[in-house]
């Protein structure tokens, strides 16, 4: 079995996950990708609110109900703490002996990598998808240099953050078809991201 990881905050969920997680799918060949959801993102605690993960994971599972192959993750939520990628994956490894595991992250992140908790298992532990846009540049051979195995994915450009989509809420823009129709629902119903800015 081949199992994609997108791991994240999600905080929303928005079509530039999306389809990052199925071009990924067709062109790696995975069986599934799991839209893994933080229960603590380190890197983010402290600077900003973040979205309580119970919300934001019932936001990914109404945005990939209906894809097949993307499915939403509760893993780290359920294991309670700060969020680590390297556990999870280890955690995976245990759960699916002999599956071949891709980290599927952003070309952006690939200069980040070495300040992620123990980086060097992380390196063992998966190869590294590397999701590259129009316009930005490829960042798999600097990954390689580093030890990583990698494989590369090429999506369409699609400028939409997580920032400032809940900078539009905030101001009473609108989201539709930036963020999953399900997931959108989810926001109005829980008014989610009123006070954010």
């Amino acid at each position: 079995m081949k199992l994609g990881v997108l791991g994240g905050t999600f905080d929303p969920v928005h079509i530039g996950h999306l389809v990052a997680a199925v071009n990924a799918r067709q062109a790696l060949e995975l069986d599934r990708v799991l839209l893994v959801v933080a229960n603590v993102p380190w890197q983010k605690a402290g600077a900003r609110a973040i979205t309580p993960a119970p919300d934001r994971l019932a936001m990914v599972r109404a945005a990939v109900e209906d894809v097949d192959g993307l499915e939403a993750s509760d893993l780290e939520i359920a294991r309670g703490g700060e969020s680590y990628t390297v556990d999870t994956l280890a955690e995976l490894r245990r759960l699916h002996p002999g599956a071949e595991l891709l980290l599927i992250v952003g070309s952006d992140l690939v200069g980040e990598l070495d300040t992620w908790e123990r980086s060097d298992e992380l390196r063992e532990l998966a190869t590294l998808a590397v999701v590259n846009r129009p316009g930005t540049p490829v960042a798999a051979a600097e990954a390689e240099v580093r030890g990583w195995r990698v494989a590369n994915i090429s999506i369409p450009m699609i400028d939409v953050s997580s920032t400032d989509l809940r900078a539009r809420v905030a101001d009473g823009r609108p989201l539709d078809f930036l963020v999953p129709a399900g997931a959108l629902r989810l926001i109005r119903q829980r008014g989610l991201y009123a006070g954010a800015r």
